[in-house]
C-alpha cells in the first residue's frame, strides 16, 4: 500500500509536540519576578538558612523551597503540560484484521483507520491547551506570591507574639514583686486591704495575660512552621520587629497597576480568549463531530489484492449540535461576567488595602513617636516624685500598670503595619487568600 499525503502529514505531526525541560516553571518564575515577588531560591540546604535568626526574606525562601502545597501546585502544572503535549498528538490509528470464510473460500481484510476530524482540529485544540497551560502557570505564580505573602504575615505575627510574651514575662516578674511588697506592707499595717487587693489583682491579671501571650506565641510559631514546611519549630526569631520606615511607601496609580499586574485578571482574560476560540470550534464542528478515513487492503482466495478506502461520517439526523453550541455560549458569557466582577473586586481591594496600609503606618508611628514617649516621660516624672518622697509606692505601681497596655498596643500596631504592607503588595498582584 502506498503512503498517501494524509498519512505522511499524520506521521509528521505526531512528533511535533514535546515537554519543556523544567515543566513550565521558568514561566512561573518570570511572572513572579515581573510582579516584584521574591526570587525563587536555589536548592540551598535548610540547615544553612536556619543557622541564623530568621528574617522575613529567609522565611519566605524556606517556604518556597519546602512548602508542600506549593510543590503540589508545580505537579498540577506538569499535569496541564501533559494535556498540552497530548493536544499536539493525534490519536493512534486503528488497525483491523479480518478473516471471512464462506462456500466461495477464504477472504482476508485489513483496515487502517485514521481520525481525520482530530487531525483537522488539532491546531485549534492545541491553542486552547496552550492557553490552559499559560493559565496554569499564572495559577502557580499566584500560589508562589500567596505563599510568600502568608509567610511574611506569619513571620511578623510570630515575632510580635514572641516580643509580647517576653514583655509580659517581665510584667509578671514586676507584678510578683509588687504583690509580695503589698503583702508585707499590709502585714505591717502600712497598707489598707484595698491597696493590697489591687496589687494582688494586678498579679493575677499578669499571670493570665502571660499564659495567653505564651499560647499566642506557640500558635504563631506553628503557623510559620507549617508554611515553611518544617517538621518542628526549630528556628530562631529576632527579639523585636523591624523598625518602621521613615515614610510610607507610595502607591501611585495603584488601581491601574493592579489591572495590569494582577494574575487573577490576566487568568480571566486568558479564560475568555480560550472560551472564545472553543466557541468558534464548537460552532464549526456542530454538524461534523466524527470523521474517520480507513484505508482498506484485502486478498481473495485467488490471491488477488483488493485496495481501497472507506469514509465514516456521522449524519446529523437527530442531534444538530445546538445544545453544544448553547452550552459553549453560556460558558463564554459566564466567563465574561466573572472577568468583569474580578476587575471590580480588584479595584476595590486595592483601595481598601491602600487605606489600611496608610492607617496602619500612621497608628504605628503615633505609638512610636507620641504614646510610648509620653508614657515613659510620665513614668520618669513619677519616679522622680517617688524618690523625692512626694508620692508613695502605690502611685508608682499604678503608673507601671498603665504602661502595660500602651506597650502591647505599640507592638501590635508595629506588627499590623508590616502585615498591611504585605497585604497591599498582595492586592497589587492578585495573590489574595
Amino acid at each position: 500500500m502506498r503512503r498517501t499525503p494524509l498519512l505522511l502529514l499524520t506521521l509528521a505531526l505526531a512528533g511535533c509536540a514535546g515537554f519543556s525541560g523544567d515543566g513550565g516553571q521558568a514561566g512561573v518564575h518570570t511572572l513572579v519576578q515581573e510582579r516584584g515577588g521574591p526570587a525563587l531560591p536555589a536548592q540551598a540546604r535548610l540547615a544553612d538558612l536556619l543557622a541564623a535568626p530568621l528574617t522575613a526574606e529567609t522565611a519566605v525562601a524556606i517556604a518556597l523551597l519546602n512548602n508542600r502545597a506549593l510543590q503540589a501546585g508545580y505537579a498540577e502544572l506538569g499535569i496541564v503540560e501533559a494535556d498540552l503535549v497530548q493536544a499536539g498528538r493525534i490519536q493512534n490509528p486503528t488497525f483491523t484484521f479480518g478473516k471471512l470464510k464462506d462456500h466461495h473460500g477464504v477472504e482476508y481484510e485489513r483496515k487502517l483507520m485514521l481520525p481525520v476530524i482530530g487531525l483537522l482540529t488539532m491546531p485549534v485544540a492545541r491553542r486552547i491547551e496552550q492557553r490552559r497551560f499559560e493559565q496554569a502557570q499564572m495559577r502557580a505564580a499566584g500560589d508562589v506570591l500567596r505563599i510568600a505573602d502568608e509567610t511574611r504575615r506569619a513571620y511578623f505575627g510570630a515575632v510580635a507574639a514572641q516580643q509580647s510574651a517576653e514583655y509580659m514575662d517581665e510584667v509578671k516578674t514586676a507584678a510578683d514583686a509588687s504583690a509580695d511588697l503589698a503583702r508585707r506592707m499590709a502585714a505591717a499595717g502600712n497598707w489598707s486591704r484595698l491597696q493590697e487587693a489591687r496589687e494582688l489583682a494586678f498579679q493575677a491579671d499578669a499571670i493570665a495575660q502571660l499564659a495567653r501571650a505564651r499560647h499566642t506565641r506557640t500558635v504563631e510559631r506553628e503557623k510559620l512552621t507549617r508554611l515553611m514546611g518544617l517538621p518542628s519549630a526549630t528556628f530562631e526569631l529576632p527579639g523585636r520587629l523591624p523598625d518602621l520606615p521613615d515614610a510610607p511607601r507610595e502607591a501611585k496609580d495603584a488601581e491601574a497597576q493592579a489591572m495590569a499586574n494582577r494574575l487573577d485578571i490576566l487568568m480571566a482574560q486568558k479564560e475568555l480568549a480560550g472560551l472564545k476560540t472553543s466557541l468558534g470550534l464548537t460552532r464549526t464542528t456542530r454538524f461534523v463531530n466524527l470523521l474517520d478515513v480507513s484505508f482498506l487492503h484485502g486478498m481473495d482466495e485467488a490471491a488477488h489484492r483488493n485496495n481501497g478506502f472507506e469514509i465514516e461520517l456521522q449524519i446529523p439526523l437527530f442531534d444538530w449540535g445546538s445544545a453544544r453550541v448553547a452550552r459553549a455560549e453560556a460558558s463564554y458569557m459566564q466567563a465574561v461576567h466573572r472577568a468583569a466582577g474580578a476587575a471590580i473586586d480588584a479595584r476595590s481591594q486595592v483601595r481598601e488595602s491602600h487605606s489600611a496600609y496608610l492607617t496602619a503606618y500612621a497608628l504605628a508611628r503615633h505609638y512610636r513617636d507620641e504614646v510610648v514617649p509620653l508614657k515613659k516621660r510620665i513614668s520618669d516624672e513619677q519616679l522622680l516624685r517617688y524618690n523625692g518622697m512626694l508620692i508613695g509606692v502605690f502611685d508608682l505601681l499604678a503608673d507601671a500598670r498603665e504602661q502595660v497596655a500602651s506597650v502591647n498596643a505599640a507592638i501590635e500596631a508595629q506588627r499590623d503595619y508590616w502585615i498591611a504592607d504585605s497585604a497591599l503588595q498582595a492586592a497589587m498582584t492578585g495573590a489574595q487568600h
